[in-house]
């Protein structure tokens, strides 16, 4: 089967426009929604007929809002062109019969699920829905008819109705499909935060989040809602449950292959693990007090728990004998940049720099793989992002909870992903992979109880992520209730499939997954890759025609909702 030739337009001349303004596309971020998947596209910079004609599918993520550039992308609709949009388009909207209503804000809408653990409607944080012209545009004698999916709903669940997450309208031979929330915008702020952290976050009214405390941290900028987006375990503690921008991914995802598929064609993708893995867990441990006894109680725990984990060392670090028992039990020597006041750190370029020699003296490595900062402190958006790039260390976990209520998904998601940068950067992607954390030292009484694993497993399993968990080496040799729930969840995650990974390992694996292209897909159900290394255990997902006959004992299964057919690459990788 033929597959969709997808380009997703950033028009050069419309984004260095917003930029001039300081305003951000983060529009764009659809093009790393579709490389963390290893979906097929092409960026589009200019917008003119000669450079759209190609393409199957435009995803239209920045274009100028004009009369003559809405000519040409409605005439390679009439054309045959199946058009995507998020929340733009809107010089189309009076040749259709409609106007924007402007930005509609905050909500929640209600969408098709792709997953049976997906909630029933999903939080957004921009819209901007369309409504008929009406009296406003009297020269208008048609209203274009349109089909809906989904519904949206403002302000919170049950709030008043936006009209349809997702219209679908002909235009000549081709299709527009405009969705009228901003999904790449929403994904953006929840993972990222809602701006730069300049001061603290507003605290929870329950006293179970009392973020602001004078301390600036990642979770002062969370994008969620204290009541509408958590809920309570069965003992009483307060999380947040669902990865809400992993199923706006989803959604998005699901929607476009589905239009691949409306034209006969179709759009494989790689799986997030290899063939043979289920689903990633991972416990990572900051040294904080940095006694040796810590360290030889959790390797002790570790060792009978059978999991290699990931050591991120706070200065002035171990003896030098504990590195290497370390190293010899598998685990992962990693960074924990101290930047808090009150541990006489503080936040600074040179002062990252020079702690970062410290570590990597102190364990003996000459490459450091990630970083979490201690006590998650952050400032700004990308600062951090840059110190990382610059000192080579190419991941990162310091996006999690601080509080005992705000344990869980507060930041939307659990998967690796790239952060996008501000206006400053031209909206470029940090080359630092981003692997945040749900909860640390559960059982501890001040924090979350063991009641949340299993919740935060189910999640993570359903939108295919990796659930990480954090745990202090000092807890772990003080208390025997945090020994014990460590041996909770490793029980409990293995019966459920989990594989315990390292961040190193994820991060690796990731980056490897991601450098394979899909270039090609014959009607014998072979794959064509290209890749600068072979990829063994690589996993690709064909999505299928609805004529086809699904059939899971022969590796069918679904993925966003579609039926898919699995293909596992190793030698038949083309490597250039």
């Amino acid at each position: 089967m033929k597959i969709a030739k997808v380009g997703v337009l950033v028009e050069r001349e419309a984004a260095e426009r917003k930029w001039k303004y300081g305003l951000n596309v983060f529009e764009k971020y659809v093009e790393e929604i579709l490389h963390h998947v290893g979906m097929p596209f092409e960026t589009v910079s200019q917008l003119d007929a000669g450079s759209l004609q190609p393409y199957d599918i435009l995803i239209v993520a920045c274009a100028q809002e004009s009369g003559a550039k809405a000519s040409i992308l409605w005439e390679y609709a009439e054309q045959g062109g199946t058009i995507i949009s998020y929340a733009g388009c809107n010089a189309i909207a009076l040749q259709l019969g409609y106007i924007q209503t402007g930005e509609a804000g905050i909500g929640y809408a209600e969408i098709e699920p792709t997953s049976d653990k997906q909630p029933g409607s999903l939080r957004y944080l921009s819209a901007v829905p369309w409504t008929e012209a009406g009296e406003c545009s009297p020269d208008i004698e048609t209203v274009a008819p349109y089909q809906s999916t989904g519904k949206m709903k403002q302000g919170q669940p049950d709030g008043p109705d936006l009209g349809a997450a997702l219209q679908k309208f002909n235009i000549g031979q081709g299709y527009l499909h405009r969705w009228s929330v901003n999904i790449p915008h929403t994904i953006v702020h929840m993972q990222q935060g809602t701006g730069p952290i300049l001061d603290d976050g507003p605290p929870a009214a329950d006293g179970s989040a009392n973020v602001n405390e004078d301390i600036l941290k990642a979770d002062d900028r969370i994008a969620m809602d204290w009541t509408f987006d958590r809920v309570l375990t069965e003992t009483g503690i307060p999380y947040f449950p669902w990865p809400y921008a992993d199923y706006w991914r989803e959604a998005l995802l699901k929607h476009v292959v589905q239009c691949a598929l409306d034209k006969g064609l179709t759009l494989p993708f790689t799986g997030y693990w290899p063939d043979g893995i289920q689903h990633i867990a991972m416990i990572s441990h900051d040294s904080d007090a940095n006694k040796d006894e810590h360290a030889v109680a959790a390797l002790q725990l570790l060792t009978e728990c059978q999991i290699q984990t990931t050591w991120c060392m706070l200065e002035p670090g171990y003896g030098g004998t504990i590195y290497e028992q370390v190293k010899q039990a598998g685990h992962e020597l990693a960074f924990h940049y101290n930047a808090l006041e009150k541990d006489n750190g503080f936040w600074d370029a040179q002062e990252f720099d020079r702690q970062v020699s410290w570590v990597k003296q102190a364990v003996g490595l000459d490459h450091i793989t990630t970083n979490k900062n201690h006590y998650t402190r952050a400032e700004g958006w990308g600062e951090l992002f840059q110190w990382l790039e610059r000192n080579g260390i190419p991941s990162d976990q310091t996006r999690g909870p601080s509080k005992k209520g705000n344990v869980g998904y507060l930041f939307g998601t659990c998967h690796p992903y790239f952060p996008i940068a501000l206006f400053d950067e031209n909206n470029r992607f940090y080359d630092v992979l981003e692997i945040g954390f749900l909860t640390q030292d559960l059982d501890l009484g001040h924090l979350a109880d063991n009641t949340v694993i299993e919740p935060f497993l189910e999640q993570a399993i359903a939108v295919n992520g990796a659930a990480h968990f954090l745990f202090h080496q000092i807890h772990i040799y003080t208390r025997e209730e945090v020994r014990n729930v460590i041996r909770i969840l490793v029980s409990k995650a293995e019966e459920m499939g989990f594989t315990f990974w390292t961040s190193k390992q994820i991060q690796d694996w990731t980056r490897l997954r991601r450098s394979v292209q899909i270039t090609a897909c014959e009607d014998n159900g072979n794959v064509q890759l290209l890749a600068n290394h072979p990829v063994d255990g690589l996993v690709v997902w064909v999505p299928m025609q609805t004529s086809e006959a699904f059939l899971p004992n022969e590796g069918h299964e679904r993925h966003f909702g579609i039926p898919c057919r699995k293909v596992v690459l190793q030698a038949n990788v083309d490597v250039s």
